[in-house]
């Protein structure tokens, strides 16, 4: 980067100093002080002569932008816990909340909420009949960092079909849906996310999602985000479903957490990604993955199949149970693990089920985005929930060199905003909103693990959002200047 035409003296109200900037972009770092004045970047270069109200000096650290967690459940904890240290700790400033289906608005429960809702809560925590009504909560109260929301096919179905959410939807009930999507996106939704392997959309045939999705081609840059039918033994046929239904409306495709379920598909990320390859020559196609070779959603019976080993992270029926391995849980009580899991029920898990080889092959891959889908709401969640992105820059970028630096920072920042349409976000640009975080390169590591998931991370000194620092030295400062990110030309 030149930095010369940024050398002029100028008035900013914080100077960060010293610092090495990754700018989100895959270039390497370069030297330069970065100014931020109100909630943009003034400037980047040599900037002794600035004056400003309050200066970080930043040497040894890394200036990047703030990571964009794509992949997130969220929705209510912004709300709920508005500093949302779980994210703002690992230098997170923005969430995309509304996948897998399942999102916080628009909803009308009507007393009706089958797996995956519980993920978010149960019928009496959903008060959003539309996203216009989310959308007011987060600008009135805002949390310490920005979200943005998609929409959830398996919410409109629920609301649509209500208790026949068991059957596909007619042409009547998906025009009904459709309505309702229309409207959220008129309202900022990013798009349509769907979650086809749940209880409450997998009666949802190809042609039920295409009709939903062809309403996004009406609002540019609206995405069609979907955790697929299968991701085991049956992910190619997902695949090429998933990839159908971008071709069949115009638009992108994103695919939730890759990832190649159970031992007999242990390699076959070698197929999906060849996939991709071909299918990105004919339509826009991206994917996000978290750093961990165990996934984790609601505990079901028919989910144990192929899995090696399962957490269970909460149970209504045994809260004594969390943090213990179900097979020790069915000994103790006499049964199989699936008549344990019936018996736990509502329950979530961690299912390990995923080969490491395949995890660092789609890390690896350029199209690929960084997301935690961490639980929020769960006593004893995964550690991708506290632990994602620093276990991307320390453990796979720099302790075992998987990829460089420089490009570990753009999968989680510059390529997430293109991608998602997040003006303004994911770089260290002059005139770019000044979502940073400041990391030592050196120390940066996850601490979180499967036996005590809720720990910080190491290494991230200051986070800024929309200027101002939400975390440093450790701790929340108590500051919430996040925003609702809506579609561009959505209606304010």
């Amino acid at each position: 980067m030149n930095t010369a035409e940024h050398e002029a003296t100028g008035r900013c109200h914080l100077l960060i100093t010293g610092g090495l900037v990754i700018d989100g972009s895959g270039e390497e770092a370069f030297a330069a002080d970065v100014a931020v004045e109100g909630d943009r970047v003034a400037a980047i270069g040599r900037l002794s002569d600035w004056r400003s109200d309050e200066v970080i000096e930043a040497s040894g650290l890394v200036v990047a932008p703030g990571f964009i967690d794509v992949h997130t459940h969220d929705d209510l904890a912004v709300i709920e816990t508005p500093d949302h240290p779980a994210k703002v700790s690992q230098g997170v400033t923005s969430v995309i909340a509304g996948n897998c289906g399942v999102s916080a608005a628009p909803f009308r429960p009507d007393g009706v909420a089958p797996p995956p809702v519980g993920l978010l809560g149960g019928p009496g925590a959903f008060v959003y009949p539309t996203l216009g009504d989310y959308r007011a909560v987060i600008e009135r109260s805002p949390p310490a960092l920005n979200v943005a929301m998609l929409t959830g096919h398996g919410m409109l179905r629920v609301e649509a079909l209500g208790e026949r959410y068991v059957d596909a939807a007619g042409p009547g009930e998906v025009e009904v849906m459709a309505r309702r999507l229309r409207e959220a996106l008129a309202q900022g939704s990013l798009g349509l996310s769907t979650g086809l392997g749940y209880p409450n959309s997998s009666a949802a045939t190809t042609e039920e999602v295409l009709g939903l999705a062809r309403s996004l081609a009406d609002f540019p840059r609206a995405l069609y985000v979907t955790h697929m039918r299968d991701e085991g033994d049956h992910v190619i046929e997902a695949m090429e479903e998933t990839f159908s239904i971008g071709r069949g409306a115009g638009v992108p495709v994103v695919i939730s957490h890759h990832k190649c379920s159970g031992p007999a598909n242990y390699g076959r990320s070698r197929e999906t990604l060849a996939l991709i390859d071909a299918a990105a020559t004919q339509q826009d196609v991206a994917l996000d993955v978290y750093p961990y070779i165990a996934s984790s959603t609601v505990l079901l019976p028919e989910m144990l199949e192929d899995t090696e080993d399962v957490i269970v992270t909460h149970s209504e029926a045994f809260p004594d149970v969390r943090g213990r391995r179900l097979a020790e849980i069915a000994a103790e009580l006499g049964c199989s693990q699936a008549a344990a899991a019936e018996r736990l029920f509502p329950a979530g898990a961690i299912y390990f089920q995923m080969d490491e080889e395949d995890l660092r092959r789609i890390l690896a891959y350029p199209r690929t985005m960084v997301g935690s889908d961490g639980l929020p709401g769960t006593e004893h969640p995964h550690p991708r929930l506290w632990g994602t992105f620093p276990r991307v820059l320390g453990h796979y970028s720099r302790d075992q060199g998987l990829l460089p630096l420089a490009a570990a920072v753009r999968r989680m920042t510059g390529l997430s905003a293109d991608t998602f349409a997040l003006p303004g976000r994911g770089y260290v640009r002059v005139g770019a909103y000044a979502d940073l975080v400041l990391f030592d390169p050196k120390t940066i590591r996850d601490r979180a693990t499967f036996e005590e998931p809720k720990q910080t991370a190491e290494g991230i000194h200051v986070v800024l959002v929309n200027g101002i620092s939400v975390w440093r030295d450790g701790a929340s400062t108590g500051a919430r200047p996040g925003r609702f990110l809506a579609r561009e030309g959505a209606s304010t």
